[in-house]
């Protein structure tokens, strides 16, 4: 159902690759309440995906670029302003990755260089997007960028390894430039701290089957889905949210405010008697 949310409204979306990308649900449901889009995402990640199959179905373009090059960014943000006829009013940053994840180094082994391009892809290439954008004058007063987040910036959990380095940086890059932005040209920024999704990119996160079975669990609604992500971002582009920024909002079906669930509760009582029966019949086998 369609509520006219964006109508009018014109943006541009980071992150898009495919049918499961949290960016790709976000794209479409714009379109439907609305917006005018661009896409953007590597050139790399487009020969991967099938962006161009989103930008058919949402009337929309796409522009290769690197948000870790800010030459690459300055043309991308000249070119969505042309097809735009001017400033727009929204931006979604869904980028992430991590080569030390890729290529299995723990968090206790990591390679820096590795690191270093986690912090540059994740977290460093929000405040550039911010930055090319407000030096550009791309975003119109009262506009809404927001950033996807997870609650490893907060919590320690396992296999999420560097990542939790690079989202946490990223929230901090929302409050800090969420105070300039907002201050001169009432631009809020904020990010959502999203449940375990089964994305392309979420999918390199070791245990990601159990993490999201023990999130689903611990939450009293269940875990959000790309399209419940999809539509809470929706509202922090809209107009009915002009007064939030530089928050980090938690979109995980209470997980954030949870110690301990009767659901998860149950499975860890199931697994301890099954521990104890194992000892005992150990020791019924093997009497010391």
């Amino acid at each position: 159902m369609s509520y006219n949310l964006l109508k009018g409204k014109k943006g541009l979306i980071f992150g898009a690759l495919n049918e499961n990308s949290i960016a790709w649900k976000v794209a479409e449901r714009a379109h439907e309440e609305g917006a005018s889009i661009v896409l953007s995402n590597t050139s790399v990640s487009m020969r991967m995906g099938t962006i161009d199959q989103l930008a058919e179905k949402t009337n929309s373009i796409v522009i290769p670029a690197d948000a870790t090059s800010i030459e690459d960014l300055e043309n991308l943000f000249d070119k969505a302003m042309e097809f735009h006829g001017g400033k727009f009013d929204f931006i979604l940053h869904s980028i992430g990755m991590s080569p030390n994840v890729r290529k299995g180094r723990t968090y206790d082994d990591l390679d820096y260089n590795y690191l270093a391009k986690t912090l540059d892809i994740s977290a460093l290439s929000f405040h550039k997007v911010i930055q090319v954008a407000r030096k550009k004058d791309a975003i119109n007063d009262w506009g809404s960028i927001v950033a996807l987040s997870y609650i490893a910036a907060q919590r320690t959990l396992y296999g999420y390894n560097d990542m939790a380095d690079a989202k946490a940086l990223l929230e901090s890059i929302a409050r800090s430039f969420g105070y300039i932005y907002g201050r001169e040209k009432k631009v809020r920024i904020n990010t959502v701290s999203q449940s375990p999704t089964p994305t392309t990119a979420g999918s390199g996160v070791m245990g990601l089957d159990g993490l999201m079975d023990f999130s689903d669990r611990m939450s009293p609604l269940g875990n959000a889905t790309a399209l419940d992500c999809a539509d809470y971002v929706l509202t922090l582009f809209s107009d009915l949210t002009r007064k939030v920024t530089m928050q980090n909002l938690f979109h995980d079906g209470g997980f954030s405010s949870m110690g301990m669930s009767r659901r998860a509760m149950s499975v860890y009582n199931k697994n301890l008697v099954e521990m104890e029966q194992e000892l005992e019949y150990k020791d019924v086998k093997n009497p010391k």
